[in-house]
């Protein structure tokens, strides 16, 4: 595991420089106070009126000027090449959980490059937002009190199984595979219970479950360990 960074007892706030609105980073930051930017996400939280307590990233994307109003020891530049801003900085924090803003929507080849990066640190909870829904890889025991008709989908990036309660198709006994089978737009009965074997399936729920699904790490529910 790579030494962390930046250290908090508080989830953390994570923004990037893709979509994300000035209200996005406001609700967001009621939920995970601590604000770090990702290379050119500095841009869109200084736009925003934010100035984050930290920058993580290769920083091609941060003009000197918007480098300019962070102290310097709070400039985290990792030069390498190899991975994505996203992925320098979610390995470069530790917290309780993360969430992350200004990683979805835009560019599809970003989008994917994020699902990896939620895969590669599956033993640092990160739950990303879109305009509309809370994204992670679903953690190995999770429940939700939910409301009948909210969509609840499993999408495996690696093989997988487990099961529920409270899903109109429950997932007991079901093999998934991102080649073979998927559990998009299944829907909550009223709460909803998880069971998964195995870190590598993407949980999508509506975006006002940001909240007790940060609860859920922060109150020490499960997680994912590292990777031997």
């Amino acid at each position: 595991m790579s030494k962390a960074l930046i250290q908090s007892s508080d989830p953390i706030t994570l923004i990037g420089g893709g979509q994300a609105t000035a209200a996005d980073i406001a609700e967001v930051l009621t939920i995970a106070p601590k604000l770090v930017a990702v290379d050119g996400g500095l841009v869109t939280a200084l736009a925003a009126g934010v100035t984050p307590q930290a920058v993580i990233g290769d920083m091609d994307s941060a003009p000197p000027e918007a480098l300019a109003r962070i102290p310097d020891r709070h400039q985290h530049r990792v030069s390498e090449q190899q991975t994505t801003d996203f992925d320098k900085a979610l390995r470069s924090v530790a917290a309780p959980v993360v969430v992350g803003v200004g990683f979805c929507g835009g560019r599809l080849d970003h989008q994917l490059a994020a699902m990896h990066t939620l895969l590669a640190h599956a033993d640092r909870p990160c739950i990303l937002l879109t305009p509309t829904e809370a994204v992670l890889i679903a953690p190995p025991d999770l429940s939700l009190d939910m409301a009948a008709g909210d969509v609840v989908s499993l999408f495996p990036l690696v093989a997988g199984a487990g099961r529920s309660t409270g899903l109109e198709w429950p997932i007991d006994g079901l093999a998934f595979d991102p080649a073979t089978f998927i559990g998009t737009s299944n829907r909550a009965l009223g709460p909803v219970s998880l069971q998964i074997e195995a870190a590598g399936i993407v949980l999508i729920v509506p975006r006002r479950y940001l909240s007790p699904l940060v609860a859920h790490f922060v109150q020490g529910g499960a997680r994912w360990p590292a990777r031997g």
